[in-house]
């Protein structure tokens, strides 16, 4: 449930929200990304209302959603329309290289690590060209390495193609490390309580006594006490 919640975002922002399980973080990306209808108020996007979901939104969930029967190459152009032959090929060895699963071309979601179908999540996302990317816990689901691997990835992959950005995550480090601002929502009826900038500038090390800082704040604003503040 969400109430009276308002907020913009920039072109090209990285904006992540997190707050308790069960506020409506998910709830609010859905309805950002035209998937669900608000009972008051409205989504505007460059001005113009959004009613359903959008080619120029992509939504990746926490869960992989590749269609089994199709080979990574098909996935990945799941999406396409109007392309012709040789575009296709271009585009796929261009997204297929920039996520890291060069020689998978023709392997299966089965034979596929749970990481590498995320990376292949995120290529048929971007092989659209879309303006927003809605991510809803996208790296939840993986171990602790992989996950700082495709945080990494995603950073490298988003200097080098331009997309406005909103993610949610329980993982407070994880909006830290990302983002450029971060939306702490309360608990049910939710709405933002705290906003705060990240200004640090990329790749940020989480160690970083500033991030740490912002660490805490965010832990208070949960309700949460940082299990760390007190060591030297």
């Amino acid at each position: 449930m969400l109430d009276s919640l308002t907020c913009s975002v920039a072109d090209g922002e990285f904006v992540a929200v997190i707050g308790p399980s069960g506020c409506g973080k998910s709830t609010l990306l859905s309805v950002l990304a035209g998937f669900e209808r608000p009972d008051a108020g409205e989504v505007r996007v460059d001005d113009e209302p959004v009613r359903a979901p959008r080619r120029q939104g992509i939504f990746i969930f926490q869960q992989p959603s590749l269609f089994p029967w199709l080979d990574l190459e098909r996935n990945i152009t799941f999406g396409l329309n109007g392309e012709s032959s040789e575009s296709r090929r271009r585009l796929v060895a261009h997204y297929i290289g920039l996520v890291g699963l060069e020689g998978f071309e023709h392997a299966f979601p089965n034979q596929l690590s749970g990481g590498m179908q995320q990376r292949a999540e995120l290529a048929r996302a971007l092989i659209v060209k879309p303006e927003i990317l809605f991510l809803d816990e996208p790296f939840g689901a993986l171990d602790a390495l992989t996950r700082l691997r495709l945080r990494a990835e995603l950073l490298r992959i988003l200097a080098i193609e331009r997309h406005t950005v909103l993610l949610v995550t329980h993982d407070v480090e994880e909006a830290l490390h990302l983002a450029d601002r971060i939306l702490v929502l309360s608990a049910r009826p939710a709405r933002i309580q705290h906003v705060i900038e990240v200004k640090l500038p990329r790749p940020r090390m989480l160690s970083n006594p500033e991030l740490l800082a912002l660490k805490a704040s965010i832990l208070r604003e949960l309700g949460v006490d940082d299990p760390g503040a007190g060591n030297p």
